[in-house]
């Protein structure tokens, strides 16, 4: 052991001591040790370690000392520890001789540098030696395997393009630029009022585009305090501040590196970090709090905001580079009352997600219930939807859900004005109604051809007379219109 001049002579003298009773105990307890020099040669073993020696190929401890130790020793991580300076306290070397728990220590000069290495065999046979721990180790493992694919559970895509309920116009439409939007990596800023569904297919996006085997990684920026917010996009250095995790803490970007990030409700972000999100977005990097060091990522966003984030630009609470940055592929999520037609359909599938996770028998909504339902404003969309018809199957006690019922939670949800459901007609209702006055007075070709008669009668009045006008206007040829204007006019006169 090298003499350090900073110790008093007996205190070295100790040191020595120690150091020397500690190659003593482990050359005499462990099952075998040996040293290499500097340039990994195997210079000298111990009684133990001659036992190895036939099944790693060698007669003797001649043919084995002084040969490169990787040569000799399948496996060994000797000359790592010789090239790093560092130990390799505890590992399992595995070669022709066996399996071994083994410690691997560098041996340092007195100037400090690596000068060689002391390899111990701690222990032989660990399937038997060591089963109490290996079994603990292996359900560690088991545990950590089991959260890694929780975890990889929860960070997959919930929905699909099918989970957004609807056959209007308004909603095929919305489907039709979010499948576009899957094709694109560019960032996709969905518009919506509260409720309308913009979490939803910003799943769907995700689990629609080449990224769907990777992470989708969501944060509501409304629900996470401002000081917070910076540490939860970026991450976080370890030790960088007071509580702070000393092993770090990755952000939401290094989360769904290679995947999606979703960023709810983006137009409450406060300014601060807005500049900062638009850096990360323009440059691909970003750089976790308390270090210097830059973290390049990999991160398709969708952004979504109920707010209207043209006036907030106006008004100076939202940057307008960063407005123009998320808004290169907009979709407008149209809000329930503006595609009324996909209601019962809504009814339906909410009626069974409520039933499925509550344990219960699905519910039978009456057609006055779903018609009065239909009707309503719902300023909270597909949310308020839902928990309306929670409420009333929660109050129903024969799994039947009435017009009753549902007005009944409709005041007590506090709505001001509950709209009556619009008559329907004969062919959505399905059911004989009453014809209006006047219908069935005449024919029904009386009034078709008193219908045609001022339809034609109009068009010749707006072409001042002339008859291939007129005919052009109502999309009928001229040998049709002259036909019909004859007849129509024999028809006058009798």
């Amino acid at each position: 052991m090298p003499h350090d001049n900073r110790l008093p002579r007996d205190a070295q003298s100790i040191l020595e001591l120690a150091a020397r009773s500690m190659f003593d105990l482990f050359a005499n307890a462990s099952e075998g040790m040996l040293l290499v020099d500097r340039q990994a040669r195997v210079v000298w073993i111990n009684e133990q370690y001659r036992r190895f020696l036939p099944a790693l190929g060698y007669e003797s401890e001649a043919d084995f000392v002084g040969r490169p130790v990787s040569e000799v020793v399948h496996n060994t991580q000797m000359h790592r520890v010789l090239e790093t300076g560092q130990p390799i306290l505890i590992d399992l070397l595995t070669n022709k001789a066996g399996t071994f728990v083994v410690s691997r220590i560098p041996l340092r000069g007195a100037d400090g540098e690596v000068m060689g290495a002391l390899g111990i065999v701690l222990f032989d046979h660990p399937e038997t030696t060591m089963q109490p721990l290996i079994n603990k180790f292996a359900r560690l493992q088991q545990d950590l395997d089991d959260a890694r694919r929780e975890l990889a559970q929860q960070r997959r895509s919930k929905y699909t393009l099918a989970s957004f309920i609807g056959r209007s116009p308004e909603a095929q439409e919305v489907k039709r630029q979010a499948r576009r939007a899957a094709q694109s990596s560019s960032p996709v800023l969905l518009l919506g009022e509260t409720g309308t569904g913009k979490e939803l297919l910003a799943h769907a996006i995700h689990a629609a585009s080449d990224r769907a085997s990777r992470p989708f990684v969501s944060v509501n920026i409304a629900a996470v305090p401002d000081t917070l917010l910076e540490a939860e996009f970026f991450g976080v250095a370890p030790g960088a501040y007071t509580g702070a995790d000393r092993k770090g803490r990755d952000g939401k970007f290094k989360l769904a590196d290679g995947g999606t990030l979703f960023l709810d409700e983006v137009g409450d972000m406060p300014m601060a970090v807005q500049v900062k999100l638009l850096r990360a977005l323009q440059e691909g990097e970003i750089e976790p709090l308390g270090s210097n060091q830059v973290v390049t990522f990999n991160v398709r966003v969708v952004a979504a905001t109920s707010r209207d984030l043209a006036q907030c630009v106006r008004e100076g609470r939202f940057r307008e580079d960063l407005y123009y940055r998320l808004h290169v592929l907009p979709i407008r999520v149209p809000p329930l009352r503006e595609r009324r037609t996909d209601i019962p359909l809504l009814i339906e599938a909410l009626c069974e997600d409520i039933a499925a996770r509550n344990g219960m028998l699905p519910m039978d909504v009456s057609a006055d219930a779903v018609a009065l339902l239909q009707a309503q404003h719902w300023r909270g969309n597909t949310r308020e939807l839902r928990n309306v018809l929670e409420q009333a199957a929660l109050r129903s006690e024969d799994h039947h859900i009435d017009a009753v019922t549902v007005e009944a939670v409709l005041r007590r949800a506090g709505v001001g004005q509950i709209v009556a459901p619009v008559a329907r007609s004969s062919s959505e209702a399905g059911e004989h109604v009453p014809a209006q006055t006047g219908l069935l007075d005449r024919p029904l070709a009386e009034q078709v051809r008193d219908l045609e008669r001022r339809a034609m009668r109009a068009a010749l009045q707006h072409t001042g007379g002339n008859r291939a006008a007129a005919a052009r206007l109502l999309g009928m040829s001229r040998a049709t219109f002259y036909e019909k204007l004859a007849s129509l006019d024999e028809v006058s006169k009798t």
